[in-house]
C-alpha cells in the first residue's frame, strides 16, 4: 500500500488512495480535481522516499466531494464582577476530498 504525506492549509496528513479528508477551505468546485505538489514523503510497502523538504516529481491527485461548513462552535467571554459578557459563534469552512492517486 502506498502512502503519502502530504501538506495543505498550514496541516500534515498522511494519505492512501481511496482515503477521504476534510481539509482548510479551497477556492474550487464541486466534482473538481486537485493536485498538492507540496509531498514531504512517500511511503511505500519495500521503500521510501523523504524530500527536502518535499519529493522532487512526487504530486497527489484528489477529487472535491463538497465545500461546507463544520459544526458551530460557541465562544463566550466573561469576566468576572465587572458585567461583561460577550457570545460569538464560529463554523469553519472545510473542502472534503477522495484521494484518487499517488505519483512518485
Amino acid at each position: 500500500m502506498l502512502h503519502a504525506i502530504i501538506e495543505t492549509g498550514g496541516k500534515q496528513y498522511r494519505v492512501g488512495e481511496g482515503d477521504i479528508l476534510f481539509i482548510e477551505k479551497l477556492n474550487v468546485n464541486d466534482g473538481d480535481e486537485v493536485v498538492f505538489d507540496k509531498v514531504l514523503a512517500v511511503i511505500g510497502d519495500e521503500s521510501s522516499r523523504f524530500g527536502t523538504p518535499v519529493v522532487d516529481g512526487a504530486s497527489v491527485k484528489a477529487k472535491v466531494i463538497k465545500n461546507g461548513k463544520g459544526k458551530k462552535i460557541h465562544v463566550f467571554h466573561y469576566k468576572a464582577k465587572k458585567n461583561e459578557r460577550t457570545r460569538q459563534g464560529h463554523r469553519q469552512p472545510y473542502t472534503q476530498v477522495q484521494i484518487d492517486s499517488i505519483v512518485g
